[in-house]
């Protein structure tokens, strides 16, 4: 059994903890471990390969958490641009062996009751042998209006689950509670179950235009050391979930009842439920020391960037801002001030209007990528180490307490040629410091984007 680890979405309402470049499954929130982790932890016990699908900037986050579990047997297949999850699952069925099961789960969700989640997990490939789409619903404990609901019909068998009578999307309150107490309704995990074939031959029967596009994209795929599908064939893709593509039509979909201490730890209130409160139950997530006067009941969230307060039973609202700071082209959404990168990592320390100045790290080994930009200067210190440095067609080496000038416009390059790290100060000046002022020449991780 292979499982597909779908690792797509932002964590918006986890904002500021969760940014696009940093979203949530891959912050060490857990014991010094993160959801993509503990993912993976718990699946490889069951499954004997792992195969991740993600983007550019979250493979090389994925990369590195895989290389800190040393985790063998894993694939990668990287989209250019998100088109949900049916595309997603379907590139990656189409990757493995036609008979093979495949176990599909977000990377992002968190289960405490491992010892239940296997034994659902044998129902479900039971199930799947049978030529069944399997999907896991999480029996509802409350009415929670954050989730999607899957409808049951007849008696549940635990061996045998249920049929799926209907998806339903995510109701108001009202309707959330009538679905509790119907007894019949589950809470839509995300999870699946099924051969690839099966999968496959079911979206190609309910959603043709998806598969041939996706089957187009897959073919037209580097294959060489990942699957990376072409930016332009991803866009020829109809966007669509697995429920609408293909589970609300299809005829062989059956429902598991999963008791299995599941939290999709989708707002700051679904996380204060998994980590400890203080004395005044209050969760605060801090590098500093806070102390509140007349607050009670609520979750403080203090990046280097950014502070969030906000009482419990109010954090879905978290998107809200997220969306307001995206129409306002603020980079709050994006990254934090400490931002990694598969050559090493930056920190901003500071940032104004027309400057911007780094903390810079590079791996030995590494090297940043052949570049130029059209609207600022950089000059270079370097603090620790030694660093070759190209700037146009002159190759030099500035070692500790030297420094190097890049003009606006001046094809540049950064390489740690040595076994340490090379850390420099970067000021940058200009009309424009953002982060997509990069025109990569060349780069050896191949990404298409900053």
């Amino acid at each position: 059994m292979t499982n597909i680890i779908l690792c797509g979405g932002s964590g918006t309402r986890l904002w500021p903890l969760s940014r696009q470049l940093m979203p949530k499954q891959f912050l060490k929130l857990f014991d010094n471990k993160s959801l993509f982790q503990l993912t993976v932890e718990r699946n490889q016990v069951l499954c004997e390969n792992q195969f991740v699908v993600s983007n550019v900037e979250q493979y090389f986050l994925a990369l590195d958490q895989m290389k800190e579990l040393e985790v063998q047997n894993s694939q990668y297949l990287l989209e250019p641009i998100g088109r949900n999850t049916a595309p997603a699952i379907a590139l990656a069925c189409m990757a493995v062996d036609e008979e093979e099961i495949v176990l599909v789960t977000p990377s992002d969700h968190l289960i405490k009751d491992e010892c239940a989640y296997r034994e659902v997990l044998g129902q479900a490939k039971d199930l799947a042998m049978q030529n069944y789409l399997v999907t896991f619903g999480i029996t509802p404990t409350f009415a929670e209006t954050g989730f999607g609901y899957i409808e049951s019909e007849g008696t549940y068998i635990e061996s045998e689950g249920t049929n799926v009578k209907a998806f339903h999307e995510k109701p108001d309150i009202i309707t959330a509670q009538r679905y509790v107490d119907a007894g019949n309704y589950y809470w839509n995990s995300g999870m699946f179950c099924f051969r690839a074939e099966v999968f496959l031959s079911e979206l190609k029967k309910y959603s043709p235009q998806i598969y041939t596009q996706t089957l187009n994209a897959y073919n037209q795929a580097n294959k060489e050391e990942m699957i990376r599908i072409k930016h332009q064939d991803m866009l020829t893709i109809p966007e669509d979930s697995i429920d609408y593509a293909v589970m609300e039509k299809s005829t062989i979909v059956k429902v598991i009842a999963s008791n299995i201490g599941w939290s999709d730890v989708g707002s700051f209130d679904a996380l204060a439920q998994e980590l400890p409160n203080d004395k005044n139950n209050n969760l605060i997530l801090c590098d500093k020391h806070v102390e509140l006067l007349g607050i009670e009941d609520s979750i403080v969230i203090d990046t280097r960037d950014a502070l969030l307060i906000a009482k419990k039973g109010d954090t879905q609202r978290v998107k809200e801002i997220v969306q307001r700071l995206k129409v306002e082209s603020s980079e709050l959404t994006q990254v934090h001030s400490l931002v990694h990168r598969p050559w090493g990592s930056y920190e901003v320390l500071y940032s104004h209007e027309n400057y911007k100045i780094k903390r810079i790290v590079v791996k030995p080994g590494e090297r940043l990528s052949l570049q130029k930009h059209l609207h600022r200067n950089e000059h270079w210190v370097v603090v620790k180490g030694e660093a070759t440095v190209q700037v146009g067609d002159n190759i030099s080496i500035v070692k500790e307490n030297e420094s190097t000038y890049i003009k606006q416009n001046e094809i540049h390059r950064l390489t740690n040629n040595t076994r340490e790290e090379i850390v420099l100060i970067e000021a940058q000046v200009g009309s424009y410091t953002g982060e997509d002022d990069i025109i990569r020449l060349e780069d050896d991780y191949r990404r298409e984007d900053v």
